[in-house]
């Protein structure tokens, strides 16, 4: 019966999925034409086909489980990209351009060798690639990525002490907003919010929906509800614990705010 196998060509990269009537299983490694050439990949998820009738695939195809010759070739290809970096940051060096090199990738076949890299401005390399093309002999590709890919690429600790999300799981980068941080109550200090990259943390977005649906049940700040001892306006909302800390119509400026459970008030929403 066929297949359905979802890999990844990066260790943390985008999940591509493929019809496949080999014995593969998750963890394998496989050898698959892709629309960027022949590519080997792990494979991280494997289902029967008949769950997935109404899914589309590309027109990509798995030519093989890795065998061992093709574990060698791998082993080979990560030393070349070793040297092929070496040549290239030379190269830039050479050529005075203001561009960091991140990382250096051989297509399994060697039909073509990307350089990734990092700037601050644009820069011409055509120069470069010429250079490169000449050193190489075959097809050459500079690409230029943002520093969340050059997080995800480098890897590292993010302010947790955790490996950074984006280097460890994360397939692709979701928007991230302040207002994320302020729905959370987190402190909006620069500092805190940011990561390892310098933008805000991918992590503000997981607890997010929970944020946002919890946040619609609670009173706005600076209401008037209606409490057990009489009405009052809203001060702060605790969302995790669910209290509502309310500042009663008193004359008496002396009386402090006081917490009410959300069960206990009623409000308009």
């Amino acid at each position: 019966m066929d297949k359905i196998i979802g890999a990844r060509f990066f260790e943390v990269g985008k999940i591509h999925y493929f019809s496949c009537h080999y014995n593969i299983s998750v963890g394998d490694m496989i050898i698959a034409e892709t629309k960027r050439g022949i590519e080997s990949g792990k494979v991280v998820y494997a289902e029967n086909a008949d769950k997935f009738k109404n899914l589309i695939l590309p027109g990509e195809k798995i030519l093989r489980k890795a065998t061992e010759k093709d574990m060698k070739s791998l082993e080979e290809k990560k030393k070349e990209e070793e040297k092929a970096r070496k040549i290239c940051q030379k190269k830039i060096d050479e050529h005075k351009l203001e561009m960091k090199l991140i990382n250096v990738e051989y297509i399994f076949d060697r039909s073509k060798v990307i350089f990734y890299f990092v700037s601050e401005s644009r820069v011409d390399f055509r120069n470069l690639v010429k250079d490169l093309a000449s050193t190489f002999k075959i097809r050459i590709e500079l690409r230029q990525v943002g520093i969340r890919d050059e997080a995800k690429m480098v890897g590292g600790l993010a302010p947790c002490g955790r490996p950074l999300c984006c280097g460890k799981f994360l397939d692709d980068f979701q928007s991230v907003s302040i207002k994320m941080a302020k729905d959370q109550g987190v402190s909006l200090n620069p500092t805190k919010l940011s990561g390892t990259c310098g933008r805000l943390m991918c992590c503000l977005k997981y607890e997010q929906d929970f944020y946002h649906e919890a946040i619609s049940t609670m009173p706005s700040v600076g209401s008037t509800v209606e409490t057990p001892d009489g009405k009052g306006e809203v001060v702060s909302c605790n969302v995790i614990s669910g209290y509502v800390k309310v500042l009663m119509d008193n004359e008496d400026k002396s009386i402090q705010p006081k917490n009410y459970n959300l069960s206990e008030i009623k409000f308009s929403r």
